[in-house]
């Protein structure tokens, strides 16, 4: 009761004073927006393209709002040592490192939301397997999260962590299968796909939006959960290793 308590504290301190700020509440919200209809007026094939470019985006939203939230808020915070003062508390390292990536997910799965309703206005998305959709959008924030968290603990200033996540963001833009199949890539850089977390998510949000996909939506999940206990193991073992003394 007492770490709920707290879990819910340091999330409700993280969205008064950073995330529910107007600056990144409408980051937030054109970035999604950009991004979708950048690639919705490119495809120019019309409504039918739409459900084909929808994964994409949808992944690419998520990773970008959660992973550049998070990467500034730890490192921020670590910076003028107010995340210190989090480490001196009695929670458990696990649980504090949970309620500081809970916000970053929040925000990840909203950022989801916005290219879907604004599909859902031009085509309705009748189609979708929901049920799956949902599951999927969770995983990729919390892996998404993870991995901000790792980069942002990582480096000691908020452009080091800027630049680190778009080090590895931004391969993932073009080595995923995001917005083309991985098997339209040449061979020598298919094992570095299958390596990324990202590349399970977009396949398995295509089974959701359009029913297919390059592997089954099964083996993708338990890709991405591997991924986020991965992520966080090495990441409370960096912390342990470089925050606390």
């Amino acid at each position: 009761m007492k770490h709920g308590i707290a879990l819910y504290a340091i999330l409700s301190k993280d969205m008064k004073a950073y995330y529910l700020k107007p600056p990144n509440i409408s980051w937030g919200l054109i970035f999604p927006l950009a991004w979708t209809g950048m690639f919705f007026i490119r495809s120019g094939g019309g409504l039918d393209d739409i459900m084909g470019l929808l994964p994409g985006v949808t992944a690419l939203a998520i990773l970008f709002g959660t992973t550049s939230m998070l990467a500034v808020t730890v490192t921020f915070e670590k910076k003028n040592s107010s995340f210190d003062r989090l480490l001196l508390s009695p929670l458990p390292l696990e649980m504090l490192m949970l309620a500081k990536t809970s916000g970053a997910i929040l925000f990840g799965v909203v950022n989801a939301m916005v290219p879907v309703l604004l599909a859902i206005v031009f085509t309705g998305l009748s189609g979708v397997n929901w049920a799956l959709f949902f599951p999927t959008v969770l995983l990729i924030a919390v892996v998404s999260a993870f991995l901000g968290l790792f980069v942002a603990v990582a480096v000691s200033e908020v452009f080091e962590a800027q630049t680190f996540s778009n080090f590895i963001r931004f391969p993932m833009v073009f080595l995923c299968g995001l917005f083309f199949p991985v098997s339209d890539l040449p061979a020598f850089l298919r094992p570095l796909s299958y390596a990324l977390p990202l590349t399970y998510g977009a396949d398995t949000l295509r089974w959701a939006f359009l029913g297919k996909g390059s592997m089954s939506p099964q083996l993708n999940i338990a890709v991405l959960c591997g991924y986020c206990l991965l992520l966080f193991a090495l990441t409370i073992r960096n912390v342990r290793r470089k925050w606390i003394l």
